[in-house]
This record gives C-alpha cells, sequence and structure tokens, in this order.
C-alpha cells in the first residue's frame, strides 16, 4: 500500500505542544530550585523521593472514545444540512482539469490478450467500451501493474508471468502521469510529463524506468515510483479508486464486507490499526518501566554504603590538602617550564625569518643579474646582427676599385698632358730669348747691313714661308690623329677594365662551381654533409660523450624538411638556412666540449654559415597564440619539423610561427595589410616586407646566397648526383665565358697598347714639328728684318712679336695651372676612395675576428645568464627549504604557544595562579613523598580518597540517571498515549464526517432517478447496510417499507450501486477513479444507464481535479463525446490490435 500523508493538524493543540523529557513527580518541584541549594540539602531528598508510574497500562489498547448512537444522531442532525448544501452548490459548479496526477495515456506490448495496445485518455471522463472478451479490463490491470499495484489486487492473476501475452517471453506498460502546475513532481527533471515503464519476464524478473518527457530515464527504482504516487495523491491498491470485475460488493458483500470496504478505500482502516499498535508499544513501554523502577532501591543502598566510607575517608583531608598545594605548585611548574620552551622557539622562529629575508633578497639580486645578462645578450645579438655580410663589403671594395683604376688613368693623361705642356713653354721661353737676342742684334746690323744679303734673305723667305705652311698642315693632321688614337686607347682602357673584373668574376663563380661539386660529391657519400664538415663522425663522437645536460640536439636541419621546395626552396635557405647547422643542448656546461669538437671537425663557430651552439632548456610550451589565422601560410607551416625540442628553439630564434609566406613583395604587403596587426612577411622575390601594428611600414631586399655558399645544396628537391651535373653545367658555362672574356681581353689590351703606342709616336713628331715651325718662324722673322735693312730698324715689330710670345708663355701657364687643378681634383677624388678601399679591405680583414670576439662575448654571456638561472633555482629552492623550516618551526612555535594557553588554562581552571613555581623536579620529589605517606594510609582503607569519592559521584550519578531517565520515559509515555487518545478521537470524527457525507451523497444520486433510500452506518457492530424506496408513489403509502438491496431488480441494483460507489469516492482524494465492473450497468435498462451515465458525468464534471475511467461492455450511443467525455471503443475479440479510434 503506498505511503500515507500525514495531516498536519490531526493532533490538535495538545499534540502540538512540545512533550517533556521528564515527567514530574509529587517531589519535582524541588528540580526547579537552584543547585546549590539542593547540594545543601545533601543526598537525602534522592533516598526520600518516589516515582510516580501510570496505573492505566491495561486501558491503553482500549479506543479512547466508543461509538454511541445518540451522538451519532445528533451529529447528523447538526451537519447534514451543510453537507446538503454545500452539494447542492457543487453539483451547480463547473470542475476544473487536474494539473498533475491524471493519466495522459497507457500502452501495453504483449500485455494479457493484446499483442500491442496504446491510446490517450481524456482528462476528465473516458469510457471504454467493448464486447466481453475485447480486452477492457486489461487497461485497469495494466494501469495498477504500472503504478507499482500488486497483482493480486486486480483479481485477474496471481503473479505478475499471468499477465504476459501467451507464448510471449516479455510484457511492458507504459503510463505517462501528468506532470504540471505549480505541485508539479521535480518539473526541473522530470518537465509536463512522467513516463513510468514497467517491463516483466516469464522468468519473474521486474524492472521500472522512470523518465521524462523528452525520454531521459530519471530513475529505476521503485522508490521513486512510490515517491510520485505520495506525492500526487494515487492509491493504486485502494479498491476504491479502482474497481474491477471481482468486486462484487452489493450482491455478494455481507454488511459487515461493506463496512470493511468502506474502512479501507477511506484508509481509516490503516489509520486504525497504526493507532492500535502505537497503545500496544505504549502498553509495553510502561511495564517496561514498572521493571525498571524496582531497581531504584538497590541503587540507593549502594550509595549510602559509598557515602559511609567517604566519611571515614575525611580524615586524610590534611593531608590530602598538601598533596593539592603540591599539585597547583607542580602545575604552575609545568607552565613556567613550557613558557621557557616557547621562548626558545620564538627566538628559533626568528632567526629562520632573518634566513628566509636574506634568501629573498638573494633571488631579487640573481633576477637582476638575469635581467642584465638578457640585456646584454640582447645587445650582442644585435651587434652581430649590425655586422652584416662580408660580400656587400667585398661587392663594395671591387666597386671603388673600378672608380680608383679609372681616376689612375685620368691622372696619368694629365701627366702626359703637363709634359707637353712644360715642352711647350720650353719652346715659347727660347724664342722669347731669341727675339731679345734678335732685339739687341738688330741694333747693331744696322750699320753692316748690305743689298746682297737683302736679295738672298727675300729668296730664303719665300722658301721658308712655304715650308712654314706645310709644316703647320701637317702639324694639324697629326694633332687630330694624336687625340683620335688616344680617345680609342682611353676606350680600349675602360673595356679592358670591365672585361677584368667580368673574367675576375668568372673566375670565383668557377671556383665556387667546382666547392659546391665537391659538396655534391661528399653529399653523395654522406647526406650529412649539407650540414658541415666530418658532420658523421661529429655526431658519433656526440653519441659516446658523457653531457651533464641532455645529449646535443642537432643538426637542426636532421629533423626539418621544406614541404614545397620548388617554391619557397630559395628563399628559406636564405633567412633559416643557416640555423640548420645548429646545435642546442641543454646545460651551459655542455658548450665548451662541443666548441672543441666543432672546431676540431672545422666547423667554426665564427662562420655564421656553419654550426651555432643554443642553449636553452626543453621546454614545450605553446606558441598557437602568435600564430596567425589558418589561411595565412607561414615559414612553420611550409615546414615539416619532425622534433618539438627544434621547433621550440626555431620559434624562439627565427620567429617562424608568425613570419609570412608570399609569392612577391605586393603580395606580401596585401597580406600584412589584411592582417590588420602588423608583422613581417617574406616574398619568395627576396623582398622583406614589415608593416607596424600602429600603421606605416617598410620593404627591404633580401641579399641572395653566394654560388659558394654551403646552405645552397639546402632545401633541394633533386638529389645530390643531379646537383653535381648541374653544378658542373655551371662550372663548364663559366670556364666557356671566363675563355671568351680572355680573348677580348687580349684583343682589347693589345689595341689599347697599339693605340698608346700611334698615339706616343705622334706625339714625338708633334713636338718636334712644333719645334720646326718655332725654329721657321724665327728664321722667317729673321729674314723680313734683312729685307728691311734699308729702311729704318723696326724694333717696334720685334718687340710686338716678343709680346705675342710672352702672351703665348701666358696662355701656356693657365693652361698649365689648369692642368694642375684638374690634377688636384682628380686627385681629391681619388683620395677618398682610396681611403674607404683600405677601410674596406681592413674591416673585411676584421670582420671575421669581430664575429668570433662577439661570438665569444656571446657564449660568454648566456653562460653568465645560465649562471644566473641556476643561481635563481639555487636560492629560490634555499629560500624554499628555509620557509618550509619557518613553517615547521611556526607550527611547533603555535603548538608550543597552543600548549602554553592550555597548560595555563588548565592550570588556572585548576587553582589560581601561583607565585614563583620551584623547578618541576623539585615539586615533583615533594609531591611524591607526600603521596607515598597517603598510599600507606590508603592501603589500609583498601582504596584512595579519590576512587572512594569517585565511588560515592558514581553511585550518586547511577541513581540520578535511573530516576532522571524513568520520570522522562514516564512523562513521554503518559504524552504519546494522550496523543493517540487525541488522534483516535480525531479518527472517530473524521469517520463521522465520511460517513455523513457518504449519507447525503448517496439520497442525492437517487433522487435523479426518483428513488429515495439511504446508507445505514452501524459503527459498534462495524456494519453498513443500503435501504431503498424504488417506486415514487410508496412515498405515499402508508406500508411503503425499504427494500434490501439484494431484493432489488438487476437494473436497480446496478443503479444503486453506482449511487454508492460515487458517494464514496467524494470521501477519497486520489485523483484517478475507475470503474472496471460489468456490474454497474449490465442489468440497466436503457432508462437507467442513461440517468446512471448523465449523473456519473455530471458528477465528474462538477469534481475539481478528478479523472474517471469507466468501463463497459454496453454501447454508449446514448452518451456524446466532447471536451469533457471521451468514448475509446475496443476492437471486438480479436487479439493483436492495435491503436484504438477515438470518438
Amino acid at each position: 500500500m503506498p505511503k500515507r500523508r500525514a495531516i498536519a493538524d490531526s493532533d490538535g493543540e495538545d499534540a502540538s505542544q512540545p512533550v517533556s523529557k521528564r515527567s514530574r513527580t509529587n517531589e519535582s518541584d524541588e528540580e526547579d530550585q537552584p543547585r546549590t541549594q539542593r547540594a545543601a540539602r545533601g543526598k537525602e531528598v534522592a533516598r526520600n523521593e518516589t516515582i510516580e508510574l501510570d496505573e492505566d497500562e491495561d486501558e491503553a489498547g482500549a479506543p479512547a472514545v466508543e461509538p454511541n448512537q445518540d451522538e451519532e444522531k445528533k451529529f447528523e442532525e447538526e451537519n447534514e444540512e451543510r453537507i446538503r448544501e454545500r452539494l447542492m452548490n457543487k453539483s451547480r459548479a463547473q470542475g476544473g482539469i487536474a494539473e498533475m496526477g491524471i493519466i495522459e495515456s497507457i500502452e501495453m506490448h504483449q500485455f494479457m490478450c493484446h499483442k500491442y495496445l496504446t491510446f490517450s485518455l481524456g482528462p476528465q471522463i473516458n469510457f471504454i467500451i467493448g464486447h466481453n472478451g475485447s480486452g477492457k479490463s486489461a487497461v485497469l490491470s495494466a494501469l495498477t501493474v504500472a503504478l507499482g499495484g500488486k497483482a493480486t489486487s486486480t483479481g485477474r492473476g496471481s503473479g505478475l508471468k499471468s499477465f504476459i501475452r501467451e507464448g510471449q517471453p516479455v510484457a511492458e506498460v507504459t503510463v505517462v502521469l501528468k506532470n504540471q502546475g505549480e505541485e508539479a513532481y521535480r518539473p526541473k527533471e522530470y518537465g509536463r510529463s512522467i513516463v513510468i515503464t514497467r517491463r516483466f519476464t516469464k522468468e519473474g524478473s521486474s524492472s521500472y524506468k522512470i523518465k521524462s518527457r523528452d525520454g531521459r530515464v530519471i530513475s529505476t527504482k521503485r522508490e521513486e515510483l512510490q515517491a510520485i504516487c505520495d506525492h500526487m495523491n494515487i492509491q493504486v491498491d485502494n479498491p476504491m479508486n479502482i474497481l474491477t470485475q471481482g468486486e462484487q460488493f452489493l450482491s455478494a458483500s455481507t454488511p459487515a464486507d461493506k463496512y470493511k470496504f468502506f474502512l479501507k478505500g477511506t484508509q481509516l482502516s490503516q489509520l486504525s490499526e497504526e493507532y492500535q499498535t502505537c497503545m500496544e508499544n505504549i502498553s509495553q513501554t510502561a511495564k517496561v518501566l514498572k521493571r525498571k523502577a524496582e531497581v531504584i532501591p538497590d541503587l540507593e543502598e549502594a550509595m549510602a554504603e559509598a557515602r559511609s566510607r567517604w566519611q571515614e575517608a575525611q580524615k586524610a583531608v590534611e593531608q590530602k590538602n598538601k598533596v593539592d598545594e603540591l599539585r597547583k605548585e607542580l602545575a604552575w611548574a609545568h607552565v613556567a617550564s613550557k613558557q621557557d620552551e616557547l621562548t626558545k622557539q620564538l627566538t628559533e622562529v626568528a632567526h629562520i625569518k632573518h634566513r628566509v629575508e636574506k634568501c629573498e633578497t638573494q633571488v631579487k639580486q640573481a633576477e637582476a643579474d638575469r635581467e642584465a645578462c638578457n640585456q646584454k645578450v640582447a645587445s650582442l645579438e644585435e651587434e652581430l646582427d649590425a655586422l652584416g655580410n662580408v660580400e656587400n663589403l667585398t661587392r663594395r671594395k671591387e666597386e671603388l676599385g673600378v672608380h680608383i683604376k679609372a681616376n689612375k688613368a685620368k691622372l696619368s693623361q694629365l701627366r702626359n698632358d703637363e709634359k707637353a705642356i712644360q715642352e711647350s713653354k720650353a719652346g715659347v721661353d727660347a724664342t722669347i730669348a731669341e727675339l731679345e737676342k734678335k732685339i739687341e742684334d738688330e741694333q747693331t746690323r744696322l750699320e753692316t747691313r748690305s743689298k746682297e744679303k737683302r736679295d738672298r734673305a727675300a729668296a730664303q723667305l719665300e722658301q721658308l714661308n712655304a715650308t712654314l705652311a706645310g709644316d703647320e698642315q701637317k702639324l694639324k693632321d697629326l694633332t687630330a690623329e694624336r687625340q683620335r688614337l688616344m680617345a680609342e686607347a682611353d676606350s680600349a682602357q675602360a673595356e679592358g677594365g670591365r672585361l677584368e673584373q667580368e673574367r675576375n668574376d668568372l673566375r670565383t663563380r668557377v671556383v665556387e662551381c667546382d666547392e659546391q661539386i665537391r659538396k655534391c660529391s661528399e653529399l653523395e657519400q654522406s647526406t650529412l654533409a649539407q650540414y658541415g664538415n666530418k658532420m658523421d663522425l661529429l655526431l658519433a663522437e656526440i653519441k659516446k660523450r658523457r653531457w651533464y645536460g641532455q645529449p646535443p640536439v642537432g643538426p637542426f636541419g636532421l629533423y626539418v624538411k621544406v614541404k614545397d621546395p620548388e617554391r619557397w626552396g630559395r628563399l628559406l635557405r636564405v633567412v633559416i638556412g643557416s640555423a640548420m647547422s645548429s646545435f642546442a643542448i641543454t646545460d651551459a656546461r655542455d658548450r665548451p666540449a662541443l666548441a672543441k669538437l666543432l672546431h676540431e671537425s672545422a666547423n667554426f663557430l665564427h662562420n655564421s654559415h656553419h654550426c651555432q651552439i643554443i642553449i636553452s632548456e626543453v621546454d614545450l610550451f605553446d606558441f598557437s597564440e602568435g600564430e596567425p589565422p589558418p589561411n595565412y601560410l607561414t615559414i612553420l607551416r611550409a615546414l615539416e619539423v619532425k622534433d618539438e625540442y627544434v621547433l621550440r628553439q626555431l620559434v624562439n630564434n627565427l620567429r617562424i610561427e608568425s613570419t609570412l609566406l608570399a609569392p612577391n613583395r605586393a603580395e606580401a604587403d596585401k597580406m600584412l595589410l589584411s592582417l590588420g596587426s602588423g608583422g613581417t612577411a617574406m616574398g619568395a622575390d627576396l623582398y622583406r616586407v614589415v608593416r607596424f601594428p600602429e600603421g606605416g611600414g617598410q620593404s627591404s631586399v633580401i641579399n641572395d646566397l653566394r654560388h659558394g655558399d654551403p646552405r645552397q645544396h639546402l632545401f633541394r628537391s633533386s638529389n645530390a648526383e643531379a646537383e653535381r651535373r648541374r653544378w658542373q653545367g655551371e662550372r663548364d658555362d663559366y670556364n666557356a665565358r671566363l675563355n671568351g672574356v680572355g680573348q677580348r681581353l687580349g684583343e682589347v689590351q693589345a689595341r689599347y697598347q697599339r693605340s698608346r703606342r700611334a698615339a706616343s709616336d705622334l706625339e714625338r713628331q708633334e713636338q718636334e714639328l712644333a719645334r720646326r715651325i718655332r725654329n721657321l718662324k724665327t728664321e722667317i722673322n729673321n729674314l723680313q728684318l734683312e729685307l728691311n735693312e734699308d729702311l729704318p730698324v723696326n724694333i717696334q715689330a720685334l718687340q710686338e712679336a716678343l709680346e705675342e710670345q710672352r702672351a703665348e708663355k701666358d696662355s701656356i701657364v693657365n693652361q698649365y695651372e689648369q692642368l694642375i687643378k684638374e690634377r688636384e681634383k682628380v686627385q681629391q677624388e681619388q683620395r677618398p676612395l682610396v681611403d674607404e678601399s683600405d677601410r674596406l679591405r681592413r674591416q673585411i680583414s676584421e670582420h671575421s675576428d669581430k664575429r668570433v670576439a662577439i661570438s665569444e662575448r656571446l657564449s660568454a654571456a648566456v653562460t653568465e645568464r645560465m649562471s644566473a638561472d641556476n643561481s635563481i633555482k639555487h636560492f629560490k629552492s634555499k629560500a624554499e627549504a628555509e620557509r618550509e623550516k619557518l613553517a615547521a618551526a611556526e607550527d611547533i612555535a603555535k603548538t608550543l604557544e597552543e600548549e602554553f594557553e592550555a597548560w595555563s588554562a588548565k592550570a588556572a581552571k585548576y587553582c589560581d595562579p601561583y607565585p614563583h613555581p620551584r623547578k618541576v623536579d623539585v615539586v615533583k620529589r615533594n609531591l611524591d613523598a607526600v603521596e607515598a605517606a597517603l598510599k600507606e594510609r590508603e592501603k589500609r582503607q583498601g582504596a584512595t580518597i579519590e576512587e572512594i569519592a569517585e565511588e560515592l559521584h558514581k553511585k550518586e550519578a547511577a541513581l540520578n540517571t535511573a530516576k532522571m531517565e524513568l520520570r522522562a520515559l514516564n512523562s513521554l509515555n503518559r504524552a504519546l498515549r494522550k496523543s493517540v487518545k487525541v488522534r483516535l478521537a480525531r479518527w472517530h470524527e473524521f469517520r463521522r464526517h465520511i460517513a455523513l457525507r457518504c449519507k447525503v451523497y448517496f439520497a442525492y444520486h437517487l433522487s435523479n432517478r426518483g428513488y429515495f433510500g439511504k446508507v445505514l452506518f452501524d459503527h459498534v457492530n462495524g456494519k453498513l447496510d443500503l435501504r431503498v424506496q424504488t417506486d415514487d408513489q410508496t412515498a405515499t403509502q402508508q406500508d411503503a417499507r425499504d427494500k434490501d438491496p439484494r431484493s432489488l431488480s438487476g437494473g436497480e441494483k446496478s443503479f444503486s450501486t453506482i449511487c454508492l460507489l460515487l458517494s464514496l469516492w467524494e470521501s477519497i482524494g486520489c485523483p484517478i477513479r475507475c470503474l472496471g465492473s460489468d456490474e454497474f450497468d449490465v442489468f440497466m435498462d436503457a432508462v437507467n444507464r442513461r440517468i446512471s451515465m448523465k449523473m456519473m458525468i455530471d458528477t465528474a464534471n462538477a469534481s475539481k481535479g478528478k479523472q474517471y475511467i469507466l468501463i463497459t461492455p454496453q454501447d454508449m450511443s446514448n452518451v456524446k463525446g466532447g471536451p469533457t467525455v471521451r468514448i475509446h471503443r475496443m476492437s471486438d475479440p480479436e487479439r493483436g490490435q492495435g491503436t484504438l479510434a477515438f470518438h
């Protein structure tokens, strides 16, 4: 049977009062007096106390209120009219639909005669109709079984396996309960409906699944189903809720059976049985208390004997007082010793705190040193990057060499011009000296001139003029030819310089190709050759050695592969190629040994393209936050890195996770702009693009690798043999070009030599011809003067000629000065070029030394940083150890302090502070001596004073405890008896109300047919009987008598059954009413059936929150379906039917 819900106010006002744990006796007022007053009165009061026990144990089983017919009649007269009025008001009101506890649908699988059957029930009235054998009653049986009812209560079987369809191993029944409204059961878990499925097999096993509306299984326990039924007040085993065909309670039942049916349906019989059990337990408890009260005199006698011994022991009080004083001093002596121990421990705590502070200061200093080392390492790395590439310096030096050669050629030409000018100046100076001599001779010639000389001079003058004209024309032709040859020589010289530079470049390319061919040959023998010299021997030596940390990892190129080498190999060789020969170690102490191995294998650290050593602990950190979105290609995404440790080193040192890759510079810039947060991108056309987060950016060219660079073999898609053939082809091409350039250079140099020799010959001829012309002019002038010998000497003409020569000299001097200025200008241009060339030569020679020096300083700084890290770890661990010591010391100090406080509190509780106590051992010796004397006395008494006092205390406590428990239990028993009597009185009151309500409703329902009748309750004898008058005219006849139900016709009996059942249903609170008996309408005529159906429908409509399920084999054509009435028609007796049709 489901658990009965408790009624909060069932005990009335008396039951709501708290029950005292102790029943007061006649002398119990003394318990309210102060404890000191009770102690003063001594133990005599306890001896004289008596315990009052209940004398009405024999009456415990009798009911507190006996039924009285007069009182019953009076109660009916007072309340019948009020109940009838309430009934009339209810019949006119429209009932509401229940929010929870009613059945929404039921589903059966292989149950009884049904293979599968399912249908939905209406919220108020449901008629299930069908011919006999169609399986109507199976619905009520399925409902009972699904809700946890007993199989026997259905009247259709003795066990669950009898409900399984014949030939099937298992059956399953599912009921869906409505679960809405404010009082819904766990609505968050179950939702608006609760689905209950019970599955049982032929073997006798049974299981539940209680699911939510969406199909989630919430529980599989029967206790959860009982909780749901209790919450919704569903009483599945109550015979009044579900009446089956086995309940023939009118025609085949006696008045006593009807009365039992009434009590069981209203659950009054369950309450009565529970109250009877309570009264029996109360009676049994009273008997036990009576037996316990008989032990009190024995306890009082034992206490009196103990008191006598205690009084005898009081004679040793003085000696005991001395013991007490010594114990007081001993207690405070212990407190003083604990205080000394606490003081010592607090001093130790202060010392440890000082050491902790010192360690923390050392940690901060080590962290500051590490930060300084970090800055130093960053500065050295920047300085190392600032050194740049030596190829740029070499290329600049070669450019300067070309300019210096060109300036040297200009200076050589200027020296030649200077020489020519000096020669011209010398000729002019000779002419001026000759003119000056002629002027002097003219002055003496005037005296010796003759006519023969004039004729001879005239002929000679004509001849000289003709010779002068020819020589001047020849000099002009020679000057033009010389200038042409000089221009041709300059052109040949410039072309020779260019060809010589090209020849040198081609020779370098040939050497580089030879080096690459050698590398390819090494690669054919070992793939490790691309990472350095003798790399296989180096790795074998590394494996043999013992290292402080983990063995060195490298070269990195062993673990790195480019996914698309044809597209990105050239760029990545430049960007990350230098890192492919690097090694990584986890302990700085391993660096010197690894560096020595690298030096011995000719993998020098000062060469940027060879092995570098990276010191880093194994830290597989998460770098995904630094990566761009997946649609952006980065260096990391273009690589396949097989080692996570190597991957982290590349991320730390080269930022491969955030550097983007693009086909060209424009695409790189577009990617950075679309990214929006700035960053760096590399173009396959060797451009580096940078965009800053705050806006703006820049791009720069990435220098390609030299042909001889060892990194040329990295990230190639072809094998070593193919690379060797490619390099051999390039070398042959370079050699062919070198031969052609050599031949052209020889031709140009020969042409230059021919032009220079021819120009020099013409220059000498030109100079000789110029001297001849000057001599001819001088001779012509002299002859002209002789021709004019008869005339006055024209000294003025000679002086004019002298002035012309002097002017020509001045012109030559000006030309010389211009030449000197031009030479100085060229020399000024040449001087910084030479200085820069010398500086570049020194830088090139110093570049490697600087790189080695910076690398060594960087290595030292990294080692120093590792030392700082080790110091931080050391001091942190030391500080942590000191903190642990401090915590332990503080715990000890705290424990000592707590012990000191506890001991002080105990000592203070034991006695007042003892001033200046002696040492513990001194006090202990005195105390032992006094206690020894006291024990000698106790031997004579057989026990110590404390033991005697403790025994007295125990006897008193035992007596007091027994009396107190006896009083408390007796008081509780009386309170329980009183409470049960109050509840019994309330039970009788409930029975009166329910019986009167049933009488009024029964008469009301009979009046619907024009019948009169009443329900007769005999509570004393436990009987229930019916009386019915079936004819309206009998009310006017004097001899009209009530009929016994057994004398009624079949239709009258069925109608009376319906009336009684509806009357009883008004007394129960279950939201479900099921009637499955064919008795109620099988014998009815059409009028009775129509009135009965209307009466049940009206009752259901007026009921609030109740659902009715009525089963009948009759046709329900006189009942129309509606919003509150739903008719379910079963198929004819055929097995295997499916879903019902609704009407």
